[in-house]
Parts: C-alpha cells; sequence; structure tokens
C-alpha cells in the first residue's frame, strides 16, 4: 500500500476553509467540488495508457489515450457523493457505483444497505471515493464488497484521514493504494477525525 498525501497548496487552501465550522453549506459543497478535481489527478496519475493513430492538422500521428475497460468510480453514500460528481467532470466516461453504509453511533461499526456497482469490475481501475478514512471500519467493509464483486485493481480517495484509520486500512487490504488531503491528529473518543471537519455529509448537505 501506498500513502499519497496531496500537499498541492491550492489543495491545502481549500481544505482550510473546508475546516472552518463557520463555512456555508453551499461554499462548502463548491469546496468538495474543486478539490475533488484536484486529487482526481493525483489518483489517476498512474492510469495505464496506449498508441492510437490519430490525423492532427498537420500529420498521422500515434497518441496516448487510456488503455482497457473505462474505470470505476464507487461512492460510499452518502458524502462520497461530492467528491464523486467533482472527479465525474473531471472523467465524464467512467462508469459509476454506489456502496450504502451508515456507522452505528454506538458500536462505530458499518451496517450496510445498498450495493450497486458496474460490471466486470476485474478488469477495471477502482477508485472509491469517501470524503473520510476515520476509523476505518466503513472503507474496509466497502472495499471487502467491492473485492467481493471482482475488484482487483482498488484505489482509495477521501479528504482526511486519521492515523487509526489508516492503519486499519494497511492491515486488512495492503493492495489498496490511499490518497488523501491529509492526516490529522487522531479520533476523538466518539470515531470523529481531530481537528477534522466535523461531519462532512452533514456540511455538505445542510443536515445535522
Amino acid at each position: 500500500m501506498t500513502l499519497t498525501v496531496v500537499d498541492h497548496p491550492l489543495v491545502q487552501h481549500k481544505l482550510t476553509l473546508m475546516r472552518n465550522k463557520s463555512t456555508p453549506t453551499n461554499q462548502f459543497r463548491q469546496l468538495l467540488r474543486e478539490i475533488s478535481h484536484l486529487i482526481a489527478y493525483e489518483v489517476t496519475r498512474n492510469l495505464p495508457l496506449e498508441n492510437r493513430t490519430i490525423e492532427t492538422p498537420m500529420t498521422t500521428m500515434q497518441a496516448p489515450v487510456l488503455a482497457g475497460k473505462k474505470l470505476a468510480l464507487v461512492s460510499i453514500l452518502r458524502a462520497g457523493n461530492g467528491l464523486l460528481d467533482g472527479i465525474l467532470e473531471l472523467i465524464p466516461s467512467a462508469r459509476v457505483g454506489f456502496v450504502g453504509l451508515y456507522r452505528d453511533e454506538k458500536t462505530l461499526k458499518p451496517v450496510q444497505y445498498y450495493f450497486k456497482v458496474p460490471d466486470d469490475l476485474a478488469h477495471r481501475v477502482v477508485i472509491a471515493v469517501d470524503p473520510m478514512l476515520a476509523t476505518g471500519n466503513s472503507s474496509v467493509a466497502a472495499i471487502d464488497l467491492l473485492k467481493g464483486a471482482g475488484a482487483q485493481n482498488i484505489k482509495f480517495l477521501c479528504l482526511l484521514a486519521s492515523p487509526e484509520g489508516i492503519i486499519r486500512m494497511q492491515e486488512t487490504h495492503p493492495d489498496v493504494d490511499i490518497v488523501t488531503a491529509a492526516v490529522d491528529e487522531k479520533l476523538s473518543d466518539i470515531g470523529y477525525i481531530l481537528p477534522g471537519l466535523g461531519d462532512a455529509g452533514d456540511r455538505m448537505f445542510g443536515t445535522k
């Protein structure tokens, strides 16, 4: 497993605005869309390429295009949709799947309520997206489901990660690379990232 922290100044600036509790819902949602574009460049850095013959206005050439089946973006509901929308603007041809999980607030364990993903995951690069890698329980459960559906080449993209969540992913899915904008200090007693940015879903959709 490789852990990549995207420390680009624009990413860090936008993340700081998102952390600020006074940032309103509409601005938070827009920032999430913008930051997802920037992180997506990093998570797709090593996508395979192949050459194709094309005609430019001047001549014929061999030019690189993405190789293989279209990649699959899988949103871990509900907060993952904020990242998903931004990445789809960058990669509109991607196939899309959804994993519905919610966290039991007493046990902090994930409970599945929905699972729908593209076919032939074994031959696709799969990027699972969720703003927060906190306890790691939901992320691990989502990866379990994706592997059960045949996925072999999986990357995990998030805004924030905790050291505890990273360790949990390393222990259970060492073959899954993680791309994040920041690794925060620790988890709170109730499993939230500190200093974090609160509940990403609530801040994105204006719910509590």
